[in-house]
Parts: C-alpha cells; sequence; structure tokens
C-alpha cells in the first residue's frame, strides 16, 4: 500500500504551517522526514494519519493493506503513550481489544509481536520497570500487533539516551529486514535520518515546503559499517538547511 500526499497545504488560521507538499511513500519503504524546528514535520504526519484535513490537497492510500491489517496507518510516538496500570502484554492487548479480538487469538498476535520486539522475557513487567528504550519498544510492539501498512513514526527516539536511541535504530533496522514495512519517520536528528532513511525529504522553515528529496542506495543493513559515508550524508543534509534552520531559531525566540 503507497500513501500519496498531493499538493497539501496547511494553515493553522494567519499562521501558514505547509505549502504545496507532495509526497508518495512506497510499498516497503522508509522515508525520513527532517527540516527546522516549527517547519510542520508533526503537522504533516497528522495529516497524513488522517488526524487534521488539509486546508488544501489531499491525501491518499492507493493498494491493499497486508491482510488482517487492523489500522493500516498507525502512529508511534516518542512519549510511549503506554498505560501505567497495565503490563506490557497489557498494553499490547490493548489494541486487539477494540478491535474484539481475546482469547487465544490475541495470544496468539502478542506472542509473536514481544517475540519479534525482544519483549518476551518481559511481558509481565509493568511500565515502572522498564526503560525508556524499553517501554519504546513496547509501543513499537503495540502499533505491529495490528499489522500496519505503514508506520508514522513522530521522533520516537527523542526521549531517549545516545546508546539507548543506537540500540534501537538497529532493532527497526533489524525488524525492517525481516518485514520491509513502509515507515514515514518524523526526526530533527540527521544521524537518525540517514540511518533509517531510504529516502531524506528535507523541508525548509515555516512554511514548510520541500526543499530537496535525498535518495539513498546503500543497503540498511550496511550502513552500520559505512560510519564515514553517512557522516557525508549528514554533512550534506545540513548543508541544505542549515540557514534556514538559523532563521527559524531566531523566529522561534523572537516569538517567545
Amino acid at each position: 500500500m503507497d500513501l500519496i500526499i498531493d499538493s497539501v497545504d496547511h494553515d493553522y488560521g494567519a499562521t501558514e504551517v505547509l505549502r504545496d507538499i507532495s509526497l508518495t511513500i512506497r510499498e516497503g519503504e522508509i522515508v525520513s522526514v527532517i527540516g527546522p524546528s516549527g517547519c510542520g514535520k508533526s503537522t504533516l504526519l497528522r495529516l497524513a494519519g488522517g488526524l487534521e484535513r488539509p486546508v488544501s490537497g489531499q491525501v491518499m492510500v492507493v493498494g491493499e493493506p497486508p491482510a488482517g491489517s487492523l489500522n493500516p496507518l498507525t502512529y508511534i510516538f516518542q512519549d510511549f503513550a503506554l498505560l501505567p496500570w497495565r503490563t506490557v502484554e497489557g498494553n499490547v492487548s490493548l489494541v486487539l481489544e477494540d478491535h474484539g479480538i481475546n482469547g487465544a487469538a490475541a495470544r496468539a498476535i502478542i506472542d509473536d509481536v514481544l517475540a519479534r520486539t525482544k519483549l518476551s522475557d518481559f511481558r509481565k513487567a509493568w511500565p515502572r520497570q522498564l526503560s525508556g528504550g524499553m517501554k519504546q519498544r513496547v509501543a513499537i510492539a503495540r502499533a505491529l500487533a495490528v499489522r500496519p501498512a505503514i508506520l508514522l513514526m513522530d521522533e520516537p527516539l527523542s526521549a531517549l539516551d545516545a546508546q539507548t536511541r543506537e540500540l534501537l535504530l538497529d532493532d527497526l533496522v533489524e525488524l525492517w529486514g525481516r518485514e520491509r514495512y513502509s515507515a514515514c519517520y518524523v526526526t530533527h536528528n540527521l544521524a537518525e535520518a540517514v540511518r533509517l532513511g531510504h529516502r531524506i525529504v528535507v523541508l525548509s522553515r515555516r512554511p514548510g515546503r520541500i526543499r530537496e528529496v535525498i535518495e539513498i542506495d546503500m543497503p540498511l543493513a550496511e550502513r552500520a559499517g559505512h560510519g564515514a559515508e553517512l557522516e557525508r550524508l549528514q554533512r550534506q543534509v545540513w548543508a541544505i538547511m542549515r540557514d534556514e534552520a538559523r532563521e527559524a531559531e531566531r523566529e522561534l525566540t523572537d516569538a517567545a
């Protein structure tokens, strides 16, 4: 299933947020979206998932979701959004209960996604007993439980320390190697963008427009061993957005 964003404009009253955004997330592809603070990255993700409607333009899905998909478009947020009164398996089961899936059918799905996210030994743990990285793994497992066609990921690693972030990036790459999921991955982190994206979409400062799209041909599984090339790509992306990032910071400071 492809997600097509076609000529989208969006504003909040007098504040123009996005202008003429056209982008396709192809099946089996991870697209990293990066840009200056306040450029509309998270707004773009909300429009993509149908949480908001664009002022003009359209968002479409083309093709069929995976067999048994409960939520074709599924979010993963930076704040984990776990229920503290539910265990790991209880948090994952919540999304299945919403669809009336219980008993043996639910247990089979939960067992599968916990194994895929390396959480099988923590199924009875409470969120308060987990590290930030483990909590985000639970959020990923919960998203996978509904068999999404496309993951919409809003800075999912930004609340984590550098070491945990690297481990989870490796997990996401490994998971993609097995599953070939599709994702729109919004981040402010250059290293994450080039480590995970097949394409990097660079937005301008507000109103966000697509400045450039950078294709990365290197296989995801091989990138960890090519640090120098990834650093070169980071410098390339930063060169595109540096001046506008500085201007966006000044605008935000002045507004405060």
